[in-house]
């Protein structure tokens, strides 16, 4: 059960890291050095500050393997922000490489668990 609460917390982590994406994309948008720009800026920056020092806690727990392998659903979170936030569509080459995604990091932990 401890394992999974680890698993939970990284991909909560990982969601918020993958969010920094939406305040950079909202930031080009803006003049740069505009207070806009510059509010923008300082979330992404939060947002990789905060990821940073809870990473590090996250790995002190799990193994580096099923940490790094599970990064790689930022790119699946990637696709749900672009669908929420800028109404990015959807489509079977997105779909699929998600499904991938979820599959490789499926594999690799799983493997993982079987390893002496």
């Amino acid at each position: 059960m401890k394992k999974y609460k680890y698993i939970l917390l990284l991909h909560t982590l990982l969601a918020v890291y993958s969010m920094s994406g939406i305040a950079s994309k909202y930031a080009a948008q803006q003049t740069f050095l505009s207070g806009a720009f510059c509010l923008l800026y300082g979330i992404v920056m939060l947002l990789l500050v905060f990821y940073a020092v809870f990473w590090q806690q996250i790995i002190k727990k799990m193994s580096l393997i099923t940490a790094y392998a599970n990064k790689a659903v930022t790119v699946v979170w990637g696709i749900v922000w672009g669908l929420l936030f800028f109404e990015e569509p959807l489509g079977f080459w997105k779909i699929t490489g998600a499904v991938v995604i979820v599959i490789g990091v499926y594999i690799v932990v799983s493997s993982e668990e079987h390893m002496p």
